[in-house]
């Protein structure tokens, strides 16, 4: 059987053609490689390969299938011949055609295109494809370079190429010092390349070569040794110390990878002095390196304390003890954190993700799990945040509101029906009314609206409640955020001020839910008389009129009031309880949060919609009459027992908790998909950082497919990860 040499192409490995002498840990990988290997060919010739760990490629390739790596689908190969053939320009005698390196690195890649381009740094690129280092790129070539680039550690795989300059599959002390002397930081500032670290990966006399796995951590170290290196130089006295200017000089040159544009700005005020006298001393060096080399992992902890709050703020000491399971990071470093983070805002010791993006070298962004429709920023940061900005949040959460509000009440608007007649069902002797049909439960009332009022009779009442409840829940939930807006500090709320916010919210709604109640009892208990008088919305605005709307209203605020005050904090609670590592809320867990925040307020607050329920509804013929909330507390006590209060907990409970699941769930993620940044609070959970991948910054390109969508982001990363700058232009030229 003929094994398709794709199989062997994607599993990007090849027996080195030069063994050297391995440790056992090496040999231990190369061994898991083969495994991987002979893994791969077969799960190839099932279709089910997904990716493999890879070391140096193959030398030649020709794929037959398109594959899924790294999120980038790999190109056909007739659409790469395609577009090899339009870009190469050498045919050979055998009339093949070759990309040369200004073909493929300049022509194709779009790099270096400036006339004075620096010769060697195009020819170290095109090394990374030319794995057989002829200085000329073949098709097969090509087409494995391609696959490299979508494998997972494409960086690595890229810098080892370059570094393989006789194509041995190994790197030799003298090829890794070449291409280091070719890099900017060595042309300033010197290395000795016969320092025990070089010795210590090649041996005493430098005769050992080292393979893909130990060229990755030499990669990885050798900035560190630069650095040590360089303070040695610069610290004469050898006591330890640097002066300021010389420590700025190390930092932008051997560090520049580790170099936001805020960082530099701020190295000699970080280190304490602002003149060149002042001295740098060696524990606070090691720790701002080494503090630069883990913003990921301070970014990590970040989230941890957050849980999806990104507006949230620490003090030095939260940090602190949230950094004592990371042996990692130590307290200097977090002294150095701090102190940059107070350097963009002066007087006040706190760090928030704001602080974070201004440091970490790879500049986190914010995204969602959503696609969003639309992306506005309406200030650029939140100190140009108005009055005119707050109004106009406002409204866009009313707006939002109103919407998830109307879906809410769709959805559970046959429950609420049978909710609002169990409550109004009388007991004893003035219980009873002559054609009123008697519920024996809720699931039993559900069953008699189907069978005498059909269907449609589970939605009498639905157009006011429309109409209504939009706003209602608009107002409620806009009150509740702009509330906790102003008792949240650095991005914290005390639970006095969540009651307070959702307690806000409730009173708020009282002037649009009464009326609306009113009207919508009315209509939902006059299927109750067999062959009664056909009542509508106007007739009941008719009898009720303008006073009347606003009967019961201090029972409304009963049970509104504290059934928010109690709702909004335990749905925030409940979102940060179930939120994933990174403090992300799913829908399923907003919508989960939502029903479970239900539960306590709808329940605890059923007495005060039983005695609203009364006072609203109108006294038929024979039945008790109430004057206020007092009496009707009364008269219930005296002729039903304090059950009564009780009746339609079930119902309540059925309606309120899926009613608020579904509006909660839609104003929420109606915020992520129309995201608008009005430089206020963020509904937490709903986003988080994430560094910038390849992928985001794939190539536009239409003749960059597949894995060369990655091409100039994996040589831009290579610089930046490693701090392996090439020089753009040829020496002693001056460029404009």
């Amino acid at each position: 059987m003929e094994i398709s040499p794709c199989a062997v192409a994607q599993c990007n490995w090849v027996a080195p053609a030069k063994m050297t002498e391995a440790s056992p840990n090496e040999k231990t990988a190369i061994y898991g490689y083969k495994t991987n290997l002979i893994s791969g060919i077969f799960q190839n010739l099932h279709r089910s390969l997904t990716s493999i760990p890879s070391i140096p490629l193959l030398r030649t390739a020709k794929c037959d299938a398109p594959e899924i790596l790294a999120g980038i689908p790999r190109a056909k190969p007739e659409n790469l011949r395609q577009i090899f053939e339009r870009y190469a320009s050498v045919i050979q005698k055998d009339g093949k055609k070759y990309m040369t390196d200004e073909d493929f690195v300049r022509k194709y890649l779009g790099l270096y295109t400036e006339p004075n381009y620096n010769k060697e740094t195009v020819r170290l690129l095109a090394s990374a494809a030319d794995t057989s280092k002829d200085g000329l790129i073949s098709f097969e070539e090509f087409c494995a370079f391609e696959a490299s680039l979508c494998a997972p550690d494409a960086l690595y795989l890229t810098a080892f190429e370059i570094f393989d300059n006789n194509a041995s599959e190994s790197i030799t002390a003298d090829e890794f010092e070449k291409v280091i002397r070719h890099t900017t930081p060595l042309m300033e500032l010197d290395f000795d390349f016969n320092s025990e670290f070089i010795k210590k990966y090649f041996g005493a006399n430098k005769s050992r070569s080292i393979q893909y796995l130990a060229f990755c951590q030499l990669l990885h170290d050798f900035y560190e040794e630069q650095g040590i290196q360089a303070f040695k130089k610069f610290d004469k006295e050898g006591d330890g110390s640097i002066t300021a200017m010389d420590f700025y000089k190390i930092m932008t040159t051997v560090k520049g990878h580790l170099l936001t544009e805020f960082v530099r700005n701020n190295l000699v005020a970080v280190s304490g002095g602002a003149t060149s006298t002042h001295k740098v001393r060696y524990p606070f060096y090691q720790a701002i390196n080494s503090l630069l080399g883990k913003m990921e992992l301070i970014k990590r902890v970040y989230l941890s304390l957050a849980r999806g709050n990104l507006q949230m703020q620490f003090t030095k000491e939260e940090f602190l003890q949230a950094t004592q399971s990371y042996a990692q990071i130590t307290p200097y470093e977090v002294e150095i954190l701090f102190h940059l983070a107070e350097l963009s805002h002066p007087g006040k010791r706190a760090l928030g993700l704001d602080d974070i993006e201004r440091i970490d070298p790879e500049r986190l962004k914010r995204t969602t799990y959503i696609t969003r429709l639309a992306n506005v920023k309406a200030v650029k940061s939140k100190e140009e945040r108005g009055a005119g900005t707050a109004i106009l949040e406002s409204m866009y959460r009313f707006v939002m509101g109103s919407v998830a509000g109307a879906c809410g009440a769709t959805a559970v608007y046959p429950i609420d029906l049978v909710k609002t007649r169990m409550q109004n069902q009388r007991t004893g002797s003035t219980g009873s009314y002559v054609g009123e049909v008697f519920y024996k439960n809720s699931l039993d009332c559900f069953k008699k609206v189907v069978k005498f009022e059909g269907v449609m009779g589970l939605y009498r009442g639905l157009l006011p409640q429309i109409i209504g409840v939009a706003p209602e829940k608009a107002i409620k939930l806009t009150m509740n955020d702009f509330v906790r807006d102003k008792f949240t500090e650095d991005g914290r709320i005390s639970l006095i001020g969540e009651i307070i916010a959702g307690g806000s919210g409730g009173a708020s709604q009282v002037v649009f839910t009464n009326p609306l109640e009113i009207v919508k009892i009315r209509l939902q208990v006059a299927g109750e008389i067999a062959h009664g008088p056909k009542v509508n919305v106007f007739t009941v605005l008719k009898e009720l009129g303008f006073k009347g709307l606003y009967k019961g209203a201090q029972a409304c605020f009963l049970r509104d009031v504290p059934f928010s005050a109690i709702y909004f904090p335990t749905y925030a609670h409940a979102k940060l309880a179930f939120a994933d590592d990174q403090g992300i809320n799913s829908p399923g867990t907003l919508f989960a949060s939502a029903m479970i925040a239900g539960v306590p307020a709808a329940a605890l607050v059923t007495p005060a919609d039983v005695i609203k329920t009364r006072l609203q509804v109108a006294a038929r013929k024979g039945q008790t009459t109430y004057n206020g909330i007092f009496d009707c507390f009364g008269k219930i006590m005296k002729e039903e027992g304090p059950k009564a209060f009780w009746k339609g907990t079930a119902a309540r409970v059925c309606r309120s908790s899926p009613q608020f699941g579904v509006t909660l769930l839609t104003y929420e993620l109606l915020q992520r998909l129309f995201y608008v940044d009005f430089g206020g609070s963020r509904p937490s959970g709903s986003e988080t950082s994430a560094q910038v991948t390849l992928v985001d910054q794939s190539s536009t390109n239409p003749d960059h497919i597949g894995g060369y969508k990655l091409a100039a982001a994996t040589f831009t990363g290579i610089e930046h990860k490693f701090g392996l700058f090439l020089p753009k232009f040829e020496p002693n030229v001056v460029t404009k």
